[in-house]
């Protein structure tokens, strides 16, 4: 089971332009240039909410399967990370 955790997580992002951390994500969702966010699992509720209005506002597809520290990974940074938007391809 988690070696398929780990295989999800190298896949997720690999490839695709991606914006990490809840300020970026809210800012692609905004400028129309998101195409789908991920929120952490364990983000705060006041953290997730707002994040998840404005998608539903903009009909951003949101997936919330996630764990801060997997999205963290998955993105390539050492830290968690409560929020990861990957955006349109050019």
């Amino acid at each position: 089971m988690r070696s398929e955790v780990q295989a999800v997580e190298t896949e997720l992002f690999a490839g695709k332009p991606v914006v990490t951390g809840l300020k970026q994500a809210r800012r692609a969702v905004m400028d129309g240039i998101a195409a789908a966010v991920y929120i952490a699992s364990d983000a705060e509720d006041r953290i997730q909410a707002p994040l998840r209005a404005l998608c539903a506002e903009r009909c951003v597809s949101v997936c919330s399967e996630f764990t801060m520290e997997q999205l963290g990974r998955a993105a390539g940074i050492a830290v968690g990370a409560a929020a990861c938007a990957v955006l349109h391809s050019a």
